[in-house]
């Protein structure tokens, strides 16, 4: 980069396309129920406005982020910024449930285009150490904290205006970042690589992925056992291995196989996945239950996550000063420790439940311990990585992230619809609106045990794949990565 480019403006306008990207995987949300109604959606299809969004970003964020290294991550950033825009304007003049599945899945793949890029561009301008530590710990705040503030703005919007304003917010952020990045963003790529693209290993493992997800979510109608959906898994099973054995044999594979044998890159990006499952999930379930069983507005759904963010500002600003002290591992640890037991706390809400005393707590614990998981975790998965494969690891821990909070929702989804179903089924025909409230949150705390067991469970992968001295190389800037 020349010493014109202030990396820090740098910084400012890629962490503004990630929190748009981050912002609108939530801010629908809150949406959620009034989309429903004006398009007269199931409640099957309904998590689709989320899923497409998810399952697209994440299904191409490999293809995205090993493009970026090949083509150029400005080029490939720019890109993604336009498709992006583009597909918010698309989604917001939806006439119908297909329209908007289909243009909140373009969204995605925008998103997939723009995230790899960007977090390639921040670890390839800023150096590893203490620069890049604050660095990451922005856009780690940006990353998590804008799912919350998704769910505020959401329900300011849905209030105020109309749910397609959701969408149509994004285009003059989109516009104005497009213009500035331009000018600003210097362009980097991985100039020792051919000039290829594996197509073939994208295709099979975008689909492969989807694949999986959709026989989950099928699974609440037809059953586990069912052979549409084990049909579905199978064929999922067998694209995942062809993409496997593509990228053994490819010459310019989408993603090199040798990189997992990076302990750091492994550990962080297999705990990731799973700590997504939850905490993806926690955003939905927690915004159903307070509009479907509380009775708030859109707007007061949104604005009771505010402290979410603040939670995470507070855990991502410890984090930066915990790590030289306690190590890159353990400050993750802690904060998940700390988030599970704050998803433990939303087992005791009931249909009676107040945001003060019953809520707030839960939020606030969650948190803070995801805000002290994130910078650290993000700062382990990029760390000691030439920069050539920025994009790659960047790609790589992007879709570690949205594939995990894909299956966590369709999975957590799928059990929580089949808890309510059993306790109204068990009330007769004609269930009271009390009975209905209950069930519902009889299935949401199913959903909710699940989210804390995968945070736990995050927890103890991080533990149990990552040394003490694999963490302490990364906090100390060490290049040469650690390999079995």
């Amino acid at each position: 980069m020349t010493s014109r480019v202030n990396p820090w403006l740098v910084l400012v306008l890629v962490c503004l396309a990630q929190f748009m990207v981050i912002l609108d995987a939530t801010i629908v949300n809150v949406a959620l129920p009034t989309i429903q109604s004006d398009l007269e959606m199931t409640d099957t299809s309904l998590q689709w406005i989320v899923n497409a969004y998810t399952l697209l970003f994440g299904g191409f964020l490999l293809l995205g982020g090993r493009a970026g290294d090949l083509a150029g991550r400005k080029r490939v950033f720019l890109a993604g910024v336009v498709l992006f825009t583009a597909a918010s304007l698309l989604c917001g003049l939806a006439q119908g449930s297909t329209w908007l599945i289909v243009t909140r899945g373009l969204q995605g793949l925008g998103a997939a285009l723009v995230s790899p890029a960007a977090l390639a561009i921040v670890t390839s301008t800023f150096r590893e150490g203490a620069e890049r530590t604050k660095a990451l710990g922005v856009w780690s705040a940006i990353a998590v904290g804008g799912g919350a503030v998704g769910l505020v703005l959401g329900g300011v919007l849905v209030d105020v205006l109309s749910w397609p304003w959701i969408f149509f917010v994004n285009i003059p952020v989109g516009i104005a970042t497009f213009i500035l990045s331009l000018r600003f963003v210097p362009e980097s790529r991985d100039d020792h690589s051919h000039r290829s693209f594996d197509i073939a290993g994208a295709v099979t493992v975008t689909i492969g992925l989807i694949a999986l997800v959709y026989g989950i979510v099928r699974s609440a109608e037809s059953g586990w056992g069912s052979g549409e959906v084990l049909g579905i898994l199978a064929v999922s099973v067998i694209l995942l291995v062809a993409f496997v054995v593509i990228e053994q044999r490819s010459a310019e594979p989408l993603v090199r196989l040798s990189i997992f044998s990076v302990r750091t890159v492994r550990g962080a990006n297999v705990a990731m996945l799973v700590v997504a499952m939850g905490l993806f999930a926690m955003f939905y379930f927690n915004t159903l239950f307070l509009q479907r069983v509380l009775g708030y507005s859109a707007l007061d759904a949104g604005l009771a996550f505010l402290p979410f963010t603040a939670g995470i500002i507070i855990g991502a600003t410890l984090s930066q000063q915990l790590i030289p002290r306690l190590g890159a591992r353990e400050v993750p640890l802690i904060g998940l420790v700390m988030a599970a037991g704050g998803m433990l706390l939303f087992l005791r809400l009931t249909p009676d439940s107040s945001y003060w005393p019953d809520i707030l707590p839960g939020i606030l614990i969650t948190s803070v311990g995801m805000g002290l998981t994130f910078v650290p975790v993000t700062l382990i998965a990029t760390s000691g990585i030439p920069v050539d494969d920025a994009g790659l690891a960047s790609g790589l821990f992007n879709t570690s992230q949205q594939i995990g909070g894909a299956l966590g929702l369709a999975l957590l989804s799928t059990f929580a619809a089949s808890k309510t179903a059993d306790v109204l089924a068990a009330t007769g025909d004609k269930p009271t609106e009390s009975e209905s409230a209950q069930a519902l949150v009889e299935g949401f705390q199913i959903a909710w045990l699940g989210c804390a067991v995968f945070l736990a469970a995050g927890a103890v992968l991080l533990f149990a794949l990552l040394r003490r001295g694999d963490v302490l190389a990364v906090a100390e800037g060490e290049t040469q990565p650690v390999v079995t």
